[in-house]
């Protein structure tokens, strides 16, 4: 652990005023809100609720939050008309890794200062606001430190406008697992983009160090994983006894647990130690899909990212493992996933955006859709089902009286052709409408 911050110094200024906070922000924190009154018409809204959608819909805003949402009617003051749009709510990517910029994940953490790397992901997540998501979870990034959550805080504090921000700040992984640099000699001294710790005292150790410096989630590797060299996907990792430890001392301090999981082994361990959510699930078994609809976790099975690699980077070296499994793997995992929406348990949208085209990322919606939902379905996954993974489900996901005015607006029916999300032409974030420039 040391290792990693024996190089930063740290003034005893910001010890002094460091504030922590132990639990996930609401999502009120997460961005400022506008102040003022304003009506936004639309000629239809998909709610993130209702399984068909309204016509002829206004929804009136006052300081950030709906206060009524009804039909066309004579209004007083400002008017944003979208009357020949769809409006839905903002959309929520509870899966996205901002500071990767190359196909080559494991080495991009070593690549320019953490500075360079948290102005970049501001770029990122802007356009990704831009976009249409609203809300992102970032479950570790590319930096040995934590410029991601800098971002966050920086976007919480008005410093900059962007979507709402949670997430964790590196992922836990064993020596020899997903996070660590398997490719190496013993003697070369690198550190990794993973947090490498064994032993349950370590771990507990792990866990405070992450929250201590900001992480809302805490994010586990139980399995090995796709992208990284020298391990394998269908093995468990940390032992039930570690993961015990983690979850145990995250939820003591108030942060939960998502638990990057291919093997079935892995996700039936992480499920059974307290995790929220598993992450993948390519290897998915019967016991697996039981617990996981038995103790309502959450499943981001995130299929674009592995045919994003196949069929646009064919070639790449980098990713030719990653790409060798999805051509193996990629019927299987999108079996588990129907059966998964056929048992009824609780799945999310995730791209595991890894420095792929920002506007691309709304195909996730497109595979959940060939593993089985509706096409409101996947809408409802990537609004209402992620802000109740997220916890923030009082807040975004849904448009109704109290929620924040999150919302976006495209040309077209998106629930007979989900494509057109990636041509989102109206964007509100707490009632604030995002321009171009923003």
């Amino acid at each position: 652990m040391n290792r990693r911050f024996a190089h930063r110094g740290v003034a005893l200024a910001c010890l002094l005023l460091a504030t922590p906070s132990l639990a996930v922000p609401a999502a009120d924190e997460a961005a400022p809100a506008a102040t003022g009154r304003v009506t936004l018409r639309c000629g239809v809204l998909i709610d993130g609720v209702a399984s068909t959608p309204r016509r002829d819909v206004q929804i009136h805003i006052e300081d950030g939050r709906i206060v009524s949402v009804g039909p066309f009617q004579p209004v007083e003051g400002a008017v944003i008309d979208r009357s020949g749009d769809t409006c839905l709510p903002g959309l929520i990517d509870a899966h996205a890794h901002v500071l990767i910029e190359t196909d080559d994940y494991q080495v991009d953490h070593l690549r320019r200062s953490s500075a360079y790397k948290a102005l970049r992901g501001l770029a990122v997540v802007q356009e990704m606001l831009r976009s249409g998501w609203t809300t992102i979870r970032i479950l570790g990034d590319a930096d040995v430190a934590y410029a991601h959550l800098e971002l966050r805080t920086a976007i919480r504090e008005g410093l900059f406008t962007g979507p709402r921000i949670t997430g964790a700040g590196h992922y836990l992984s064993i020596t020899g697992g997903g996070g660590d640099l398997n490719f190496l000699g013993p003697e070369h001294a690198v550190v990794a983009d993973g947090l490498v710790v064994d032993g349950v005292e370590a771990l507990r150790k792990a866990v405070r160090e992450e929250i201590k410096h900001g992480s809302d989630w805490i994010k586990v590797l139980a399995s090995g994983a796709m992208m990284s060299a020298g391990n394998d996907p269908e093995r468990a990792h940390y032992s039930p006894e570690e993961l015990g430890a983690i979850v145990d001392e995250a939820s003591r301090l108030g942060v939960p647990v998502a638990a990057h999981a291919h093997s079935a082994a892995g996700i039936r361990a992480a499920i059974l130690a307290g995790a929220r959510s598993i992450e993948h699930g390519t290897f998915v078994d019967e016991e697996g899909l039981r617990l996981l609809k038995e103790r309502g976790v959450y499943l981001v099975p995130t299929l674009y990212v592995g045919d994003y690699y196949l069929d646009e980077h064919p070639g790449s070296a980098a990713q030719a493992k990653m790409n060798e499994l999805t051509r193996r793997h990629r019927a299987r995992h999108v079996a588990a996933v129907r059966k998964a929406i056929r048992d009824g348990v609780k799945v999310g949208v995730g791209t595991d955006h890894v420095g792929f085209p920002v506007k691309q990322g709304v195909r996730e919606l497109a595979r959940l859709v060939e593993a089985g939902m509706t096409p409101m379905q996947a809408i409802q996954a990537a609004t209402r089902v992620n802000a109740e993974l997220l916890g923030w489900q009082d807040d975004v996901g849904t448009l109704a009286p109290g929620k924040l005015a999150d919302i976006i607006a495209v040309q077209g029916d998106p629930l007979g052709d989900l494509s057109i999300l990636e041509h989102v032409e109206f964007v509100m974030l707490g009632g604030r409408e995002i321009s171009a420039s923003d």
